[in-house]
C-alpha cells in the first residue's frame, strides 16, 4: 500500500507504551485490510526493535486471520468441499501457501489410483488398490496423534513430509475416494478417526436397520488396514461404550474440518500461543451445524 501521512504516523506509533493508544492504532491499521501487510513487513525488516517486530507480526497475523474467517464463512455457506476446507486450515499456519502444489500432488495420487481400478473390482479390491498406491507406492506413513507439531495436522505438510496422523492422512484418503467415486466416508467412532466403506445399495434394499448395517468394512487411515464388524464390536467392548447408531453415521465435511480445527488448536495450549488456540476454536465454532 502506498504510504501516506496517516499510515506513516500509525506505523510510528506501533511501539507506543500506552495500551489504549496501541489498541486504537492497531485497530486503525487492521481497518486498511491486507493491502497494508507489505508496509508492516517493510517496518519489520527495517527496525532493530524487538517490540516493533513482535507487534508487526501480530498485526500481520490478525489481518490474515480476518481474511481466513471470511473465507471459512464463505466455505461453510457453499458446498463445503473437504479438500478446500483442509487447505483453509493449512492457511492458518501458512498464510502465503500456494494451493497448486497440494492439488498437483493429489491429482498424481488420483491418476495413479484410477489407472489400477476397473468396474469389476469388489469393494475390498478397490480399497486394496487405493491403499497400495497411497501407502506403498507414494510411501505415505502414519504417525500417532500428538500435539507438539502442528504440521502433523496440515495437509500441505502431510503430503510434503510423507507422514501424517489418522486425521490428516484420512482427509487425503477421503478426498481421493471422493474423486474416484468410491463410497468411503468418515464415521464418528469415539476416540478414533476411522473411515468406512458404505454399501451404496443398502438404503434401496434395506431402508431401516442399525446404521452399521450400511457399512461393509472399516479402514484405518493411519496405514490403510481394514477392520471387520467384529473388530469394531470388540473395540466398543474394550472401551465399555455401547455402539449406538450415531457412531456409524457419515460425518459431514463441516464436521471433519471442525474436528481438524479442534485437534490443531491443542497444539497451541500454552501461554505464548493461547491466542492461536482461541482463534482456531473460533473458526471451529463457525462450522457448528
Amino acid at each position: 500500500m502506498k504510504e501516506n501521512k496517516e499510515i506513516t504516523a500509525l506505523l510510528h506509533l506501533i511501539d507506543d507504551p500506552d495500551e489504549d493508544v496501541y489498541s486504537t492504532v492497531s485497530d486503525r491499521i487492521i481497518s486498511f485490510g491486507k493491502d497494508i501487510i507489505p508496509n508492516l513487513e517493510h517496518l519489520w525488516e527495517n527496525t532493530s526493535s524487538e517490540e516493533v517486530q513482535e507487534r508487526s507480526e501480530l498485526l500481520i497475523h490478525r489481518l490474515h486471520f480476518r481474511d481466513l474467517t471470511d473465507d471459512f464463512t464463505e466455505w461453510t455457506a457453499k458446498d463445503a468441499d473437504l479438500l478446500q476446507g483442509a487447505l483453509l486450515v493449512a492457511r492458518y499456519h501458512y498464510p502465503e501457501m500456494d494451493n497448486t502444489t497440494v492439488l498437483q500432488e493429489i491429482e498424481k495420487l488420483r491418476r495413479n489410483t484410477w489407472l489400477e481400478l476397473n468396474n469389476y473390482l469388489t469393494p475390498i479390491e478397490q480399497i486394496n488398490v487405493v491403499t497400495s498406491i497411497f501407502y506403498n507406492y507414494f510411501k505415505q506413513k502414519g504417525i500417532e496423534f500428538a500435539y507438539n507439531n502442528p504440521d502433523d495436522y496440515l495437509i500441505n505438510k502431510t503430503l510434503d513430509s510423507k507422514k501424517g496422523n489418522a486425521l490428516s492422512n484420512g482427509i487425503i484418503y477421503l478426498a481421493l475416494c471422493e474423486m474416484l467415486d468410491i463410497p468411503v466416508k468418515a464415521i464418528n467412532i469415539p476416540r478414533q478417526f476411522i473411515l468406512a466403506y458404505f454399501d451404496p445399495q443398502h438404503d434401496i434394499l434395506n431402508p431401516v436397520g442399525h446404521a452399521s448395517e450400511k457399512i461393509n468394512f472399516y479402514i484405518d487411515p493411519l496405514n490403510g488396514q481394514m477392520y471387520s464388524h467384529k473388530d469394531v464390536e470388540a473395540y466398543f467392548k474394550r472401551i465399555s461404550v455401547p455402539p449406538v447408531p450415531s457412531y456409524f453415521r457419515q460425518m459431514s465435511n463441516k464436521k471433519i474440518i471442525q474436528f481438524l480445527l479442534e485437534e490443531l488448536s491443542k497444539c497451541f495450549d500454552n501461554d505464548r500461543n493461547r491466542y492461536k488456540m482461541e482463534e482456531l476454536l473460533l473458526l471451529a465454532n463457525l462450522l457448528e451445524e
